[in-house]
């Protein structure tokens, strides 16, 4: 199992029956495939669609896209309306969770996603609406960059998505929650101890009393 597939099944896990979820593009697209069976989520995407397919290559309809421009499906009983009205939604708070890759975060609940000064920007897309609109806010990322630096951050360097908006931070190392405010460590994945995850975490954070080891979803294994 990759990091990737890792950081997807443990986030497929937190979400509740009935949850409307917007999930990013890129690693956070993979979490549908894990949602465990007894729990039925609807999937919004910004470009117009409730009750989207999870993405699978082998069953989606070429003339239909989610916002990452991937060919997708909808699922029976789903809708679809303009943009205007997808952004109400995202906007008005009737999004209960949404998964979003990760440039960096900090020990301040802030995100950095969208640019890298000097390089090709596509665009700002839904980021800032959905950081700020969804009621949870789950970073789905690799613990470092490329060079092995740290995308948990004391401060975040990069031109912000938003502020103090990140409820969650899942990497293939471990599991951060923002909980009054502090970062607390609440789980490592197989196989890491909290020696690692401090030398690869700039930020400062605390320990969960209940620090265990990261439960994944165990669909499709």
């Amino acid at each position: 199992m990759n990091a990737k597939e890792l950081i997807a099944r443990r986030i497929a896990l937190e979400f509740n029956d009935g949850d409307v979820v917007n999930l990013g593009i890129g690693l956070p697209t993979q979490v549908a495939n894990y949602v465990p069976e007894d729990v039925h989520i609807t999937l919004q995407s910004e470009n117009g669609f409730l009750g989207l397919a999870a993405f699978n290559p082998d069953e989606a309809n070429p003339n239909m896209v989610n916002a990452g421009g991937q060919p997708c499906g909808i699922a029976a009983g789903g809708c679809t309306f303009d943009s205007a009205f997808s952004f109400a939604l995202i906007r008005g708070g009737h999004v209960d969770a949404c998964v979003l890759g990760g440039l960096e975060v900090d020990q301040e609940a802030s995100l950095a996603n969208w640019m890298v000064p000097g390089k090709m920007v596509p665009g700002m897309g839904g980021a800032m609406d959905l950081v700020t609109g969804a009621r949870r806010v789950i970073i789905g990322m690799e613990h470092c960059t490329k060079n092995g630096e740290s995308k948990i951050l004391k401060k975040c360097s990069l031109p912000l998505t938003a502020k103090n908006k990140v409820n969650l931070i899942v990497t293939e190392l471990a599991v951060f929650a923002f909980v009054d405010g502090q970062l607390v460590l609440q789980e490592h994945a197989p196989g890491v101890d909290l020696e690692t995850i401090k030398a690869k975490t700039q930020a400062e954070f605390v320990v969960a009393e209940n620090f265990c080891e990261m439960t994944i979803s165990q669909r499709g294994l």
